[in-house]
């Protein structure tokens, strides 16, 4: 289910005191990464990623891959920084606004 607008503005206030959890390297977005991302969507809900250098598309691209490969939504980006949410069916820790 896509997120709402209210939700999405709630879920940036949270990510913005995070720190980013996952850095991406020169090799960008790969199987390890998507991985290990996942882990940490898994335990966290919401995730703050650093993306590696590149023009504007190239971004947009690790992006794509990396919210396609784990089912999470983008709540935000600001530069080389992008924020992604996947809710945890079994233990869910960020109670979202209707």
């Amino acid at each position: 289910m896509p997120l709402s607008s209210s939700q999405i503005r709630y879920l940036r206030s949270l990510a913005h005191d995070l720190s980013p959890v996952v850095l991406l390297g020169n090799k960008g977005a790969t199987a390890a990464v998507v991985k290990e991302l996942g882990q940490a969507l898994d335990i966290h809900e919401l995730v703050k990623v650093k993306l590696s250098g590149g023009d504007k598309e190239e971004r947009q691209a690790q992006i794509d891959v990396l919210a396609g490969c784990t089912q999470a939504e983008q709540v935000q980006q600001i530069g080389h920084v992008v924020v992604l949410f996947r809710r945890n069916a079994d233990e869910p820790k960020v109670a979202l606004p209707r």
